[in-house]
């Protein structure tokens, strides 16, 4: 027995002309005979039978009534028909697209299960096109390039080496699916104010408990926070954009994430929210080095620093020796100690190696 994997899939068709031509030729009738039959030219006799001309609900009628069968049977053979052409078509247009994928991270997707793994030789390309387009919710490379490779004259970047728009999009994507699960009402900034300073207060709880709660009161003021695994080559560790005048979004990647840059991530997307236009997308990497100069980007840093650590305790930090000494200001203003040697190390009032061992190293089932 031949085992077969795939399902046949001719590369022709055959249209509901052939039949009629097999009935002409069993009759012996020209087709200037079946065009005066039909009531129809002789040129668009020749148009229906050579599939160049549909067979509508009245044709079919006809042909009823002159050759047989019934008007279901024509519609039915007729719909095949045109169904058959537009897969052959599709095919086409999917082969022509295979550049695409050179602008995508296909092998990470695949890794990370979100478009099923193949080879990616020359016969299953077009299928993966197909797979990413779906992905992408567009109906061409043309439409991905109007939808997010444009998105890129938007993006306020905190690096120039975020230059993967693909492997940006990608993960952009990804938070947009995760977003579109979720409802919410509308956004309203005094509820966010609100819901922001409730958060700050999580920052001393584990990972489990606080996640679900930051979740709940960002999404009660109109702002959806998701966090999604990081995609090669976008060198992204968060996002702060509006999917539309109502309804923001916060998109965290953990990318190198330890809770001390975990919350001060969290708080300069909420600040963007706060703070700026709602027509850019900003996305930030942590401790990028070579900085765009970007004022918007300097207003969420100083926004994140001083809601953590509010001015008027800031002249404590150069006394912080031990960690007893963290510990017990950490207390007194109700964050968690990674967070402020986090600070200290920032403003090199300590050695980048001293008292990690208040940072816990977050990973997604630790928030999931």
């Amino acid at each position: 027995m031949i085992k077969t994997t795939r399902p046949f899939t001719p590369d022709w068709v055959s249209p509901p002309g052939d039949t009629i031509a097999d009935v002409l030729e069993e009759r012996d009738w020209t087709q200037a005979q079946l065009a005066e039959r039909l009531g129809y030219t002789t040129k668009h006799t020749s148009l229906l039978i050579n599939g160049k001309a549909p067979i509508t609900e009245e044709t079919a009628l006809k042909l009823e009534r002159v050759l047989g069968s019934t008007a279901a049977f024509w519609l039915r053979y007729e719909a095949q028909y045109r169904a058959a052409l537009a897969r052959i078509e599709e095919e086409n247009r999917l082969h022509g697209w295979i550049s695409w994928l050179d602008q995508l991270p296909v092998k990470e997707l695949m890794n990370q299960g979100i478009i099923p793994k193949c080879n990616l030789i020359a016969k299953n390309k077009p299928g993966v096109v197909k797979k990413l387009l779906q992905f992408f919710g567009v109906a061409s490379p043309e439409d991905w390039q109007k939808c997010y490779a444009s998105m890129e004259v938007a993006f306020r970047r905190t690096r120039e080496e975020q230059s993967d728009v693909g492997a940006i999009s990608a993960w952009l994507r990804l938070g947009e699916i995760e977003a579109e699960k979720l409802d919410c009402p509308k956004y309203s900034k005094p509820k966010f104010e609100k819901a922001v300073r409730e958060i700050r207060s999580l920052t001393v709880l584990p990972p489990e408990e606080f996640a679900p709660q930051m979740q709940q009161l960002c999404r009660e003021a109109g702002v959806v926070l998701v966090l999604v695994p990081s995609i090669k080559r976008s060198h992204v560790s968060g996002v702060a954009r509006w999917l539309n005048p109502h309804k923001a979004l916060i998109q965290l990647s953990l990318y190198g994430k330890t809770n001390d840059r975990f919350w001060f991530n969290f708080f300069h997307e909420a600040a963007h929210i706060l703070l700026h236009n709602k027509e850019n997308i900003f996305l930030d990497e942590w401790d990028s080095g070579e900085s765009l100069e970007s004022e918007p980007e300097r207003e969420a840093d100083q926004w994140s620093r001083e809601f953590l650590i509010p001015p008027k305790f800031e002249g404590e930090l150069a006394q912080l020796k031990s960690k007893a000494d963290v510990v017990d200001f950490a207390e007194r203003i109700s964050i968690h100690p990674a967070i402020v040697v986090g600070r200290l190390q920032h403003d090199h009032l300590i050695d980048p190696s001293w008292m990690n061992g208040f940072k816990v190293s977050l990973r997604f089932h630790d928030v999931e």
